[in-house]
C-alpha cells in the first residue's frame, strides 16, 4: 500500500527529466522558494488531499507548481505592454512544462490503470514570494487502484 510514495516518485521522475527544471521539491508550503540551494525554475508537488470513493481506490488530489525568477529590467521602462521583466516568459516556461508532464502522465496513467481529472484546472501566480517569481499551478485527481490490501 505504497500508491502515495510511488506516485510522489513517479511525478518528481518527469520533473528531473524535463529540460527546463532545475529543482524539484514536495510539500513546502505557501511561499515556495524557502531554500537558499534552489535553482529555478522550481516544480513542486503537493497532495492536498486524498479519499476512498470505493473498496479497492485511492482517489489523491494534487497540486503541481512550476515557478521562475522575476528579471527585472532597471532601465527605463519604453514598453508599456511587456515592461522591462521576463513574466511572459515565465508564465510561458512554466505553462510548457506542466503541459508536458500532465501529457506525459495521461498517457502512462492509462497504462497503470489510473484514472485521472479529465479537465485540470491551472490557475496563475503572478509576482508572488519574496525573491519575486511567476507560474502555474495545476490541480488534478487521480483514482490510483489498491492491489495490496484485501480483506478475504
Amino acid at each position: 500500500m505504497n500508491t502515495y510514495s510511488q506516485l510522489l516518485y513517479y511525478i518528481k521522475s518527469l520533473g528531473d527529466n524535463d529540460v527546463f527544471v532545475n529543482t524539484v521539491t514536495q510539500n513546502v508550503g505557501a511561499d515556495l522558494d524557502t531554500y537558499k540551494g534552489n535553482i529555478f525554475p522550481i516544480l513542486n508537488i503537493d497532495v492536498t488531499g486524498s479519499s476512498y470513493p470505493a473498496a479497492s481506490l485511492i482517489s489523491y488530489t494534487i497540486e503541481l507548481t512550476c515557478i521562475n525568477l522575476r528579471d527585472i529590467n532597471k532601465t527605463i521602462d519604453r514598453d508599456k505592454f511587456f515592461s522591462n521583466d521576463n513574466e511572459v516568459d515565465n508564465m510561458n516556461e512554466c505553462q510548457a512544462v506542466l503541459n508536458r508532464i500532465w501529457l506525459y502522465m495521461l498517457r502512462d496513467f492509462a497504462n497503470n490503470n489510473i484514472t485521472a481529472s479529465d479537465n485540470p484546472s491551472v490557475s496563475p501566480i503572478v509576482f508572488e514570494g519574496k525573491n519575486v517569481y511567476d507560474g502555474w499551478t495545476l490541480t488534478f485527481d487521480v483514482e490510483v487502484p489498491n492491489t495490496t490490501i484485501s480483506l478475504c
